[in-house]
């Protein structure tokens, strides 16, 4: 049974270890940015150049599509282009909003914006698995 169970851990590791270095070089780099007192934005930047041209992000979600019953709607949820659109229109309002002035209210409109994204979520999959 033990013997199994290890094989399984051994094979997921052996599959993704190249996304698993990505990541943890990828944690890395952002722990050495905060350390050495970097611009968060400067390091933001570079963590999505890198994420995106090291197939960071593409490897994740194939992590996450593993994952039994609920990994493939969630895959699916993520990539869905209301799902998109209704993030980039929740950022495009922040900027619009901060530049004029209301830099406050940004930060509660911000957290109803990721309530709504993952009730969205959540309530796909439900709406699925029934």
């Amino acid at each position: 049974m033990k013997s199994e169970i290890l094989k399984k851990i051994g094979s997921f590791f052996y599959r993704f270890w190249k996304v698993i270095l990505i990541w943890i070089i990828l944690f890395i780099f952002i722990l050495l940015g905060l350390h050495f007192g970097l611009d968060k934005k400067v390091i933001a930047v570079f963590a999505l150049i890198f994420g995106i041209f090291s197939h960071a992000f593409a490897g994740l979600i194939s992590i996450i599509a593993i994952i039994p019953i609920i990994g493939p709607l969630i895959v699916r949820v993520l990539s869905l282009p209301v799902f998109w659109l209704l993030n980039a229109v929740g950022y495009y309002v922040s900027v619009v909003a901060i530049k004029k002035g209301y830099s406050k209210d940004v930060i509660n409109y911000r957290i109803i914006t990721i309530i709504f994204l993952v009730g969205f979520t959540v309530g796909f999959l439900i709406a699925k698995l029934i």
